[in-house]
């Protein structure tokens, strides 16, 4: 069974940084992509940033120069490092993965970025 461990989720001051994690377990090939999305309260999900196996990441414009996205293949482990948070920010942020065709999600973690 496909697990995925969301971590690093929290309260933060603007312009202040989180981490999060997520650890893929239950898999048995290495996920061809792996990224995160965000959905804020009374909004859609949308992307955050995503990677592929072999490292090429592509990142929603609102975050480009603040979040990055890096994977450890060895840990089938996706990061997302959040820096100059705003309030716009807040939202869960869901981790997602794609192991040959199929999509997996997370259940998400909780951001809150305070002004």
């Amino acid at each position: 069974q496909v697990q995925l461990v969301e971590s690093g989720g929290g309260l933060v001051q603007a312009g202040g940084s989180l981490r999060l994690s997520c650890a893929a377990s239950g898999i048995s090939f290495s996920p061809s992509v792996m990224g995160w999305y965000r959905q804020a309260p009374g909004k859609q999900r949308e992307l955050v940033a995503t990677i592929t196996s072999g490292g090429s990441a592509n990142n929603a414009d609102s975050v480009k120069g603040r979040f990055t996205i890096s994977r450890d293949n060895a840990k089938n482990t996706v990061y997302l490092q959040m820096n100059s948070l705003k309030p716009e920010d807040t939202a869960v942020y869901y981790c997602r993965i794609v192991v040959r065709g199929y999509a997996y999600w997370g259940q998400g973690t909780q951001v809150t970025v305070s002004s």
